[in-house]
C-alpha cells in the first residue's frame, strides 16, 4: 500500500493538450511556458494540432507563425458543425496510440471540446477506447449547448448531468468569453477557479493563482496513473 502511495505521488498526471480556434500545438506550447518551472515539472503535457487548416484569418496572425489549425468548422453563429465526429475519432485514435491519459487541458475552441467530452464519454457516445477522463483544465472554455454555443448532434447531452471529474477554469476579466467561462462552471460538481485581468489568453500566474493552480495539481496526481 504504501509503495503504491508513493507511485501515485511521483507520477505525473498526463494530459493532451487542445489548442484554441485557428493556432497550433506548437503556439498553445508556448502560450503554456509562461507558466512557471514548478507547476510544469509536475506535469506531462502531450500538445496535437488539430486536423483541419484554418478556413480564415487568425486572430494570432503576426504574433505566431502559421501553419494555424481548427478542431472542426462552425458557421458563424455557432448554429452549424462540420466535421466535428471525425474531430473526435482523430483525439481519440491519438489517445489509442498515444496514451494512456488522465486528463485534458483546452484553450477557447479546445477548451469548449474538452469540456463536453466528459459527457460524452459517460454516455457512452465517444471515447469508448480509452480510459475514462480524470480531470479537465479548461481555460477560456464555453458550454456547447450553451447561450452562445449551440450543440453538435454528437453532444446534445453533454452537461445533461452534473460533471463530476475536478476542473480547474482559468479565464480574464476582460476576455469576451468570460460570461460563457462563467455560465460553464455551473456544469461541473466542485469547479476550482483562477481568475486574471486580462483577455483571451493564457496568463502569467500571480501568487493568488499559483497557489491555486498547485492545489488543483495535488489534486490530481492522486488520479494519475502509476
Amino acid at each position: 500500500m504504501k509503495a503504491m502511495a508513493e507511485s501515485r505521488a511521483s507520477a505525473k498526471p498526463r494530459i493532451l493538450c487542445l489548442h484554441g480556434y485557428r493556432t497550433s500545438a506548437k503556439i498553445l506550447e508556448t502560450q503554456i511556458r509562461k507558466w512557471p518551472k514548478s507547476v510544469l515539472e509536475k506535469l506531462d503535457l502531450v500538445f496535437l494540432d488539430g486536423q483541419y487548416p484554418s478556413r480564415g484569418k487568425s486572430s494570432v496572425e503576426g504574433i505566431f507563425d502559421p501553419p494555424y489549425f481548427e478542431w472542426f468548422h462552425t458557421n458563424q453563429g455557432f448554429t452549424e458543425y462540420e466535421n466535428f465526429e471525425e474531430c473526435i475519432a482523430f483525439i481519440e485514435d491519438f489517445m489509442v496510440k498515444n496514451g494512456p491519459f488522465d486528463g485534458l487541458l483546452g484553450f477557447s475552441q479546445g477548451a469548449i471540446l474538452a469540456a463536453a467530452l466528459p459527457g460524452m464519454q459517460a454516455e457512452g457516445l465517444v471515447l469508448t477506447k480509452v480510459p475514462k477522463i480524470k480531470f479537465l483544465i479548461l481555460m477560456s472554455g464555453a458550454k456547447m449547448g450553451g447561450s452562445k454555443y449551440s450543440a453538435p448532434p454528437l453532444a446534445a447531452k453533454a452537461f445533461s448531468a452534473p460533471i463530476k471529474c475536478p476542473s480547474l477554469h482559468v479565464f480574464g476579466e476582460t476576455d469576451f468569453q468570460k460570461p460563457e467561462s462563467i455560465a460553464l462552471l455551473d456544469s461541473f460538481v466542485d469547479p476550482m477557479v483562477v481568475h486574471h485581468p486580462k483577455g483571451h489568453t493564457i496568463p502569467r500566474l500571480d501568487d493568488q493563482s499559483l497557489n491555486i493552480v498547485d492545489n488543483f495539481i495535488e489534486k490530481i496526481q492522486n488520479l494519475a496513473t502509476p
